[in-house]
């Protein structure tokens, strides 16, 4: 899905985007038979782009998500963008950054409530086709540990923890694109954020500093 030049085919990212709203493997195909069919209409969510040199790598869409088709449109949202010291308008500009979640769609809700994990059909099917078709990706922010585990592959701690504690090892790596790991910026990690207080006094400078730059570097052609 890239020209001869080495750059995203923004034809054939317009038929990847047609592909991707249109799937229901979740719904008509599920792993694990007919019982685990996804209860709802899917409803893919997703931001591909031929400019964005940032990509952010979620889990999968909340409820407020999936009604509203706009990624990280809650409060979880509302958190990462002051993270990444970025407003609305920039955020949601696919020629800066490009949203792509571990699941594509809205997974439901457990017994107790909380968000189901990511859907097993997802990544295998589409994840390796969307990130192959935007080479331009320089920075990665992997935001959960499903995140983290595809994309950091053996390089992912433990726990959760030791993973973005370990971020700095993590931007020393040779190659590209830069991987940069993040806690879920859901409420649920609030607490974990004042047990943790290098968090906000050591990684985010550095995230908003590498971001910045990426921003101010984004070129329109």
């Amino acid at each position: 899905m890239v020209t001869d030049e080495g750059a995203p085919d923004e034809r054939a990212l317009d038929r990847l985007r047609q592909e991707i709203a249109a799937c229901r493997i979740c719904r008509d195909a599920p792993f694990g038979g007919p019982g685990a069919r996804l209860p709802h209409e899917p409803r893919p969510v997703v931001v591909i782009s031929s400019k964005a040199r940032i990509l952010i790598a979620g889990q999968a869409p909340g409820l407020k998500v999936h009604d509203t088709g706009l990624p990280f449109n809650d409060a979880s949202g509302d958190r990462l963008r002051d993270w990444l010291h970025v407003d609305r308008e920039t955020f949601y500009d696919r020629d800066r950054f490009a949203i792509v979640p571990m699941g594509f769609c809205f997974p439901g809700y457990d017994a107790k409530g909380s968000d189901l994990p990511p859907r097993r059909e997802c990544a295998p099917h589409w994840r390796s086709m969307v990130i192959s078709a935007m080479p331009q990706i320089e920075l990665v922010i992997v935001v959960g540990q499903y995140a983290q585990a595809w994309h950091m592959g053996q390089e992912r701690r433990e726990t959760m923890t030791e993973t973005v504690r370990a971020w700095q090892t993590a931007l020393s790596r040779p190659g590209s694109p830069v991987i940069f790991p993040l806690p879920h910026p859901s409420w649920r990690n609030t607490g974990w954020i004042k047990r943790n207080p290098w968090f906000a006094t050591e990684l985010l400078p550095t995230l908003r500093e590498r971001v910045g730059a990426l921003l101010s570097e984004t070129k329109f052609f």
